[in-house]
């Protein structure tokens, strides 16, 4: 077997899903429905290595709009790596998002590869996670489960903190799912979003993200909103950008601790997010 028996090309979301598996193996946790909302973002930019027709590396490529597109899912089958799968993999992911900004996150050992490819770092987002019954438990009138009927406003909201547009994830991403494994709440002033948050059953525990808000008050209403239903055992997951020190001193303040840690890196220039009101970033694999 050798490098002419290799080939790249998109997957299909059934094809894709072998990548999630390894992602699980290799402990980065997924959701239980997130494939079919990834995968609906950019159905050409899930891209995977066949080696003799065999699934050896993948990589996700996801383009949102006319200027931005994110990585991830950069796997190469235990095994095989340091074959050069990975390379051809690798460029043929850049090349799907050629001439656009492009945002990644990954373990910081690997920030010297990709620098190697003119990704610059921009912040970290640490992994904390702790017990539901330790989030002290704050109401605000004026929070409601995200809709149909309020999902105009609500991707609206999102927008602010995404530097293009992701309707169609986003739409998939609140409310896709039929098995009930995801939901999402939203706070409002009046007609006006000011917060906004879902949550999702992982292979271990329950992942909120996306966590924004304009307040540290309302960010902490959403997350209390998005986990009452789950038991007080239950393991929460939130990935905070280390910038945001008031999201820092909430999750830290629930006696949450760090476990992961991701380098977010961009190549082109950083489209400099709203991080002071990130509490909780969507998802490492698409931003």
């Amino acid at each position: 077997m050798g490098m002419a028996n290799f080939q790249v090309r998109p997957a299909s979301q059934n094809e894709f899903a072998v990548a999630v598996e390894w992602a699980a193996s290799e402990g980065w946790n997924p959701g239980l429905d997130d494939l079919s909302a990834l995968h609906a973002a950019d159905p050409e930019g899930f891209l995977m290595g066949y080696l003799d027709d065999e699934p050896v590396s993948s990589i996700s490529v996801v383009r949102y709009g006319e200027s931005f597109g994110f990585l991830g899912f950069y796997i190469v089958k235990s095994g095989l790596r340091g074959s050069g799968y990975g390379w051809q993999t690798w460029q043929a992911g850049l090349q799907h998002l050629s001439n656009r900004i492009i945002g990644l996150d990954d373990v910081p050992a690997q920030q010297d590869n990709y620098r190697q490819s003119g990704f610059v770092l921009a912040g970290r987002n640490v992994r904390y996670t702790g017990k539901r019954g330790s989030i002290s438990a704050i109401e605000m009138p004026g929070m409601q489960a995200v809709t149909p009927e309020t999902m105009e406003h609500v991707i609206a909201y999102d927008s602010q903190f995404f530097p293009e547009d992701r309707e169609g994830f986003m739409r998939q991403w609140l409310l896709g799912a039929d098995s009930g494994s995801r939901w999402a709440a939203t706070y409002l002033d009046g007609d006006q979003v000011q917060g906004l948050g879902t949550i999702r059953q992982c292979r271990n525990g329950y992942k909120a993200g996306q966590l924004f808000a304009d307040r540290q008050d309302i960010a902490h209403a959403v997350l209390t909103e998005l986990c009452k239903s789950l038991p007080d055992s239950a393991d929460v997951i939130v990935d905070v950008p280390e910038d945001n020190q008031l999201a820092v001193n909430m999750i830290q303040s629930f006696g949450f601790e760090p476990n992961f840690e991701t380098a977010r890196m961009y190549k082109g220039a950083n489209p400099n997010l709203p991080i002071s009101r990130t509490f909780g970033v969507t998802t490492f694999e698409l931003g």
